[in-house]
């Protein structure tokens, strides 16, 4: 039985450009401090991740500088095969691991969104609930994510701009609508993203624009306004298919 979000879809009215782009900067003055902690939690994590994937390179980078002046150093001498190998693995998995728990932080983000929006209040915390019962899910979902952008970017770069517009719908869809899975997930990602690309394409460009003039403060600020490119989104979502229950979080085992 195909998921109504399907239906919602076929359905959906056409998008306001300004409509979306007003309402979000209304409501970025409602959640821009819990934005600013989504992505300061995000940075962290990435950080601690970042500083594990460099350790194994200590040693290395020690035995360099104790090479004797004009020799070069070789890893692939100093290090066998299996080992190189298994560090790229090692960097290869950490890499996705951030990626899931980035997914998972920025669905709950949405959900603050919408609380924000319906005038409900909101929730302290709980910044990793979508990752309970969900990793493996949005472990996949990040590798079909990745592997939608590679390949996009073999074919000369160009469909790597049509296809990051359903794959910046692919969070929203799933932070409201977790029970779906893998595949549902990019095929509603994709129907949105086509019935409304330009309009979405215009709305990321901009967003995007937003989200960087923390950079005027000092740089600092960035961590402010980042959150802003989730905005139009989750307005997307919410003008094109709309809300009948809240999914529980935890409502998810198909993947």
């Amino acid at each position: 039985m195909e998921h109504p979000i399907f239906q919602k879809i076929v359905l959906a009215p056409k998008l306001d450009f300004g409509d979306i782009l007003s309402n979000s900067l209304a409501l970025f003055k409602k959640v821009w401090v819990e934005g600013m902690v989504h992505v300061l939690i995000s940075l962290g994590i990435s950080i601690v991740v970042l500083i594990l994937a460099y350790l194994p390179i200590v040693p290395v980078m020690i035995n360099e500088s104790q090479m004797p002046y004009g020799e070069e150093f070789n890893p692939f001498v100093e290090y066998s095969v299996p080992v190189i190998i298994g560090y790229f693995l090692l960097l290869f998995v950490l890499i996705f691991i951030v990626q899931v728990v980035n997914y998972g932080i920025s669905a709950h983000f949405y959900k603050v969104i919408q609380k924000a929006d319906t005038g409900k209040p909101i929730d302290t915390g709980g910044y990793f609930v979508f990752l309970k019962g969900n990793f493996s899910k949005l472990f996949v979902l990040s590798l079909a994510a990745m592997g939608i952008a590679f390949l996009a970017a073999l074919l000369c770069y160009l469909p790597l701009f049509y296809v990051m517009v359903p794959l910046q719908l692919l969070i929203v869809i799933f932070a409201f609508n977790p029970e779906m899975s893998v595949s549902q997930l990019i095929k509603a990602s994709f129907k949105l993203g086509n019935k409304f690309w330009i309009i979405i394409f215009g709305l990321i460009i901009v967003s995007g624009l937003v989200a960087q003039l923390g950079i005027l403060l000092c740089f600092i600020g960035i961590f402010a306004t980042a959150s802003f490119v989730h905005l139009p989104m989750y307005y997307v979502y919410k003008d094109a298919i709309g809300f009948d229950e809240d999914p529980l979080p935890s409502e998810t085992t198909t993947i």
